[in-house]
């Protein structure tokens, strides 16, 4: 009986303690449970602000897909020449590169967040003007405000997430206004499809009109989202920065470490501004350094629009047609197929970018999009209209554009907003813009013109060609930034031998920090 006692007197003791310990355990996991809802709530918040950050780019994305369907019906109803209709297709990107380069020194100014809000207030005036334009004349006007919007848009938000998101997801969320394009590409040629039975005279101002109501969303999203932590700390308001890093990445000690940087660039930064150097002085007159850094950032740009996307995307009625698809309907609705695809595959460039690279996506793009250029070019020039050679062209732009979107679509953005200094950021960034504008304007100013020259087939060769070309660049002068710090990024381009190489690793940057 002692020893029964004895027993169950240990049991109950053990059992006391066993209570106790499970109560530790207990607050442990509580503890636990309470990090990863902070982890998963500061994640939901960077997911936000990079969604609303990303609504400008469904404004370009939608004026390129409307406009490939709205202009038939413009050319109907105001009697335009062929010449006006490249004029009205392609003047919105020239124009958009001046946005673009106002749009740096203007988020230098007053911020990234409120140069979003201006891009979407200009943009809105210019989609009103164009939807009651009575004349090509005022339609002209209204385009050209639009693409001031556009650039303005296009410039600034690459820059703004790059800058507000951690490390680990700079890559995917970077990507998010390419996924916004697309978004808005698809949308334009819905729009194109549904509004299309309407008389001429209404329907392509309904199609322009839809694209003023993204704008109304922005308008709300400048509510929520914070300003730029890297501009905050230009404007020496670091407590506001700290506010909104501790916000966004995932703990204190992370945070501090981003602020330590981000302040010696801005001291850097700083003590250049009282050697009496401008910031265009020195994007004119660059050290090697920054020299690499412009011509891999304003080189991936040109060469995402000098490849033909936006030729694909503005024309493809008029390619379709040249494959033998009959009627506007039908064509129209081909087209829908490729803005499906063209938004779909983008996806895969956000789940990969950060697990296998930039540099990897780049190839694959860029090797797939030069196969499918000549396959559309060999398909319209050799084999006729025939259905064979219709599915052949469907499925070579349907690649191209899928191709597109899993590489140079979203990686080029990604990488000019992240390979330049504070201090040049958004200034260099416009830069490289300004590159992807005016080769997007090039390009639709004088697809049709060079297409009656040497057929549309030819274009596409031609096409081709340059999309080759774009391996070499790849190749040559982009290096990999996967999983580094935008402030480590600066020091890639410091040595040569960086853009030669494939991905340098955290000892390479390391090194290379020492020998500075």
């Amino acid at each position: 009986m002692g020893t029964q006692r004895w027993g169950m007197g240990i049991g109950m003791a053990l059992g006391a303690k066993n209570k106790y310990r499970r109560m530790d355990f207990h607050d442990e996991d509580e503890d636990d449970l309470q990090m990863e809802k902070r982890r998963n709530d500061r994640r939901k918040y960077v997911f936000a602000c990079s969604v609303f950050a990303s609504l400008n780019s469904v404004l370009l994305g939608y004026d390129v897909g409307v406009m490939s369907g709205a202009i038939l019906f413009i050319q109907e109803d105001l009697k335009i020449t062929e010449v006006q209709e490249e004029i009205l297709v392609g003047v919105l990107s020239i124009v958009s590169l001046l946005g673009s380069l106002g749009g740096g020194r203007t988020s230098d100014s007053i911020g990234r967040k409120w140069t979003m809000g201006l891009a979407a207030i200009v943009f809105q005036l210019g989609a009103a003007v164009m939807t009651f334009a009575p004349t090509f004349q005022v339609l002209m006007i209204g385009r050209i405000l639009a693409g001031v919007g556009i650039g303005f848009g296009v410039m600034v938000a690459p820059v703004y997430i790059a800058e507000i998101s951690p490390t680990a997801a700079r890559g995917s969320l970077t990507s998010f206004p390419e996924i916004f394009i697309n978004l808005g590409i698809l949308l334009g040629y819905v729009s194109n499809y549904v509004f299309s039975g309407l008389p001429a005279h209404t329907n392509w101002r309904i199609m322009l009109a839809v694209g003023i109501l993204p704008s109304v969303f922005i308008a709300f999203a400048l509510c929520l989202i914070p300003e730029s932590p890297r501009w905050l700390v230009m404007q020496n308001r670091v407590d506001e920065a700290r506010s909104v890093l501790l916000k966004t990445n995932e703990n204190e000690a992370e945070v501090e470490e981003r602020l330590a940087e981000i302040q010696l660039a801005a001291g850097h930064s700083s003590a250049e501004k009282n050697e009496g150097k401008t910031v265009w002085h020195e994007i004119l007159h660059p050290s090697p350094a920054l020299q690499r850094m412009l011509i891999t950032g304003i080189g991936i740009q040109s060469f995402q629009q000098i490849t033909g996307i936006d030729a694909t995307v503005y024309y493809s009625p008029e390619i379709f047609a040249t494959a033998g698809i009959d009627g506007s309907s039908n064509r129209l609705a081909a087209t829908v197929a490729v803005g499906v695809t063209k938004t779909a595959f983008i996806m895969f460039a956000i789940l990969l970018i950060d697990k296998v690279g930039r540099k990897p996506l780049l190839y694959v793009s860029t090797i797939g999009m030069t196969v499918c250029l000549f396959s559309l070019g060999a398909t319209l020039s050799f084999l006729g209209e025939g259905s064979f050679g219709i599915a052949l062209a469907v499925l070579s732009v349907c690649g191209n554009v899928a191709f597109f979107s899993v590489g140079i679509g979203p990686v080029c953005w990604v990488l000019t907003s992240e390979i330049f200094p504070l201090r040049f950021r958004a200034q260099a960034s416009a830069l490289g813009a300004v590159g992807n504008r005016m080769c997007s304007g090039i390009v639709a100013m004088s697809f049709l013109s060079v297409s009656r020259a040497i057929t549309v087939g030819g274009t596409f060769f031609i096409f081709s060609a340059i999309s080759a070309f774009s391996v070499a660049f790849v190749y040559k002068c982009v290096p990999e930034t996967k999983g580094k710090s935008l402030e480590q990024i600066e020091v890639l381009f410091q040595d040569e031998y960086v853009l030669r190489g494939s991905e340098v690793e955290l000892g390479d940057v390391q090194h290379l920090v020492q020998k500075e």
